[in-house]
């Protein structure tokens, strides 16, 4: 019953820690950029194109130039990304 109960509180202190981990925009895969909230597939391709092409996220407000990604989504997603490594 003991294993039981540790095993169950390692694996929530796993998910919490994960959950609290910060999402480098400039060298996340289009998976991991998926995996945040309100960035789907073309979403995540446009990010992945826009720092091709314009060259790397200065800060997170910068990924409002990408198209379909406002002031309220990097507002939403500020607490789970970075630029910095």
């Amino acid at each position: 019953m003991i294993k039981k109960i540790m095993l169950a509180l390692c694996v929530l202190l796993f998910t919490a820690g994960t959950a609290l981990a910060t999402l480098n925009i400039n060298k996340a895969s289009q998976e991991e950029l998926q995996a945040l909230t309100g960035i789907g597939p073309s979403k995540a391709a446009a990010i992945i194109e826009s720092r091709e092409s314009a060259g790397a996220f200065e800060s997170i407000e910068d990924l409002a130039r990408v198209p379909g990604i406002g002031a309220r989504t990097v507002e939403n997603l500020s607490d789970r990304i970075t630029v910095a490594d």
